[in-house]
């Protein structure tokens, strides 16, 4: 069931969740989407489909030409790919990411999505896609946490990978998101900080969900 507090109004409010890999915000921007009747759009799949253009097509993923042209030819149905996890797609991803060009190409189906509201979760969605969104939270954990979260995620579906594999190729991708001069990952502000090292699912989410009733009421 739609809550209330948003099915009732038809203003534009959207929800920005931003924070680093694994830390929990993907799984809680789902569910408060369902809970709030919201569509739902994970940004990060836009970085990792523009990556595996790239990979197919044989470029480099760090080529800015490259890069943006396969941002811009991104359509609906490359977010339904089922290759866009795991260490290839996670490098390529934060490799065009980092690129001024494709940020800019994307900006546009990030900004198009839900045009009467939504829960987006990303790196930048509440200081440059929605910058005046009406609830921003931003959501991280340990790199120790993460990085297990990430390699028992792996584990589960096959991909070979170590746990200080995943947690180097984590901190790796951190300092890039940080040190990026297009759109850095960066706490909003105004933005709600909700740490989920020591927090189930369960926990984080009852968190959440009392921010956004809070803060739309």
């Amino acid at each position: 069931m739609n809550d209330p507090i948003v099915a009732r109004s038809g203003e534009c409010r959207v929800i920005a969740i931003d924070g680093p890999a694994a830390a929990g915000k993907g799984t809680l921007a789902r569910r408060l989407a369902a809970t709030l009747g919201l569509p739902y759009l994970d940004t990060g799949l836009l970085y990792r489909a523009t990556g595996r253009r790239v990979l197919d097509a044989g470029g480099d993923p760090a080529d800015p030409f490259t890069a943006t042209e396969a941002a811009r030819a991104l359509t609906q149905t490359d977010l339904g790919r089922t290759d866009l996890r795991g260490p290839v797609a996670d490098a390529a991803a934060a490799q065009v990411a980092a690129i001024p060009g494709v940020r800019a190409a994307l900006l546009d189906f990030q900004r198009s999505f839900g045009p009467t509201g939504a829960v987006l979760d990303g790196r930048d969605i509440g200081t440059v896609v929605f910058p005046n969104a009406a609830v921003k939270l931003f959501v991280t954990a340990s790199l120790p946490a993460r990085a297990q979260r990430r390699w028992l995620e792996l584990t589960a579906k096959g991909t070979p990978a170590s746990l200080d594999e995943v947690t180097d190729d984590m901190r790796a991708r951190d300092a890039m998101d940080a040190a990026r001069t297009a759109a850095p990952l960066l706490q909003a502000p105004d933005a709600t900080l909700i740490d989920t090292t020591d927090m189930g699912p369960d926990e984080a989410f009852s968190v959440a969900l009392a921010k956004v009733r809070e803060m739309l009421a």
